[in-house]
């Protein structure tokens, strides 16, 4: 085996840039627009990347995932919504990609609204193109998002049909599943008015906020999903879980929806209100679907 491979098949791989000759929609950055990652923190990112963490040799069961944290799209949760949820993955057998996305910014976007959806879609698109590279299997292809990162995983979910990056493969961007934790869903009057106005802006037009209140833009086409949050949420409400849900029975999309009766927001892998483990539902989900194979049992 090669230097290369033994370095790449471990949970300290390197980033991977996702525009190594150049990133789309973006303009140059003022010089006071430089990225910055404090206390595991991120924020005014300008060149993309997602970060592997692959799981031990012989544990891999083909399942990819692509983690998306959180932040309100203003910063990123990195540790807490990035790296320790990748290796949680990686320990059953899934190999995850954390993904370091735009926040939405005029300064540094021809059209902010779409930035970070290129970044996401960009994702799927590597991870779909080198899936036999790194021993996974195309049709197996996930996404989880917290918080801001959930509307983005969601967006991912509904919105793969229109491509907002060069294809020239012809590339599915199709999540296969979703998991979506204590997501923004809508940009209506359940909004998280942060999220919201970071992306589209405060004075978006009725269709704008229609595109990416993506319990809209369920099909019968979007991914099997699972929706985890807490009912006490004071930061998004409940009910984005809940008419998101909503939306996917009724197109007839197998879904799961996990609510507990507290916990608040942003908690991670771990709500310290219940001895329950969302992660290890999660799994479960994730074996019933067939998509962890033997490997990881």
């Amino acid at each position: 085996m090669s230097l290369f491979s033994i370095s790449l098949f471990a949970q300290d791989a390197p980033p991977i840039k996702l525009y190594p000759n150049g990133v789309p929609n973006s303009k140059p950055a003022p010089a006071d627009y430089v990225e910055k990652i404090v206390n595991g923190s991120g924020s005014m990112v300008t060149d993309p990347t997602i970060t592997p963490y692959f799981p031990e040799k012989g544990k891999a069961n083909g399942t990819a995932i692509i983690v998306c944290p959180g932040g309100g799209y203003a910063h990123l949760s990195m540790i807490k919504e990035g790296a320790d949820v990748a290796k949680k993955f990686a320990e059953i057998g899934v190999t995850a990609f954390v993904l370091k996305y735009r926040l939405p910014s005029d300064q540094i976007m021809v059209d902010k609204t779409i930035g970070p959806l290129q970044d996401a879609q960009r994702a799927i698109q590597i991870v779909r193109e080198r899936a036999a590279e790194w021993g996974i299997d195309p049709a197996k292809i996930g996404i989880i998002g917290f918080s801001a990162g959930g509307h983005l995983a969601s967006t991912a979910g509904t919105h793969f049909d229109k491509a907002v990056i060069d294809n020239p493969k012809n590339t599915s961007l199709r999540p296969d599943f979703m998991i979506l934790m204590y997501p923004v869903i809508t940009f209506g009057d359940l909004a998280h008015k942060g999220s919201r106005d970071n992306l589209v802006g405060k004075d978006a037009p009725a269709d704008k906020i229609d595109l990416y209140s993506n319990q809209k833009q369920v099909t019968a086409n979007t991914p099997t999903t699972m929706l985890v949050q807490a009912e006490d949420d004071r930061t998004v409400p409940v009910q984005n879980s809940l008419m998101f849900y909503d939306a996917l029975l009724n197109n007839h999309i197998k879904a799961e929806l996990l609510i507990y009766p507290a916990g608040g927001h942003g908690f991670g892998l771990n709500n310290k209100t219940t001895k329950d483990q969302w992660f290890n539902a999660a799994a479960n989900w994730l074996d019933s679907n067939g998509l962890l194979g033997a490997a990881a049992k």
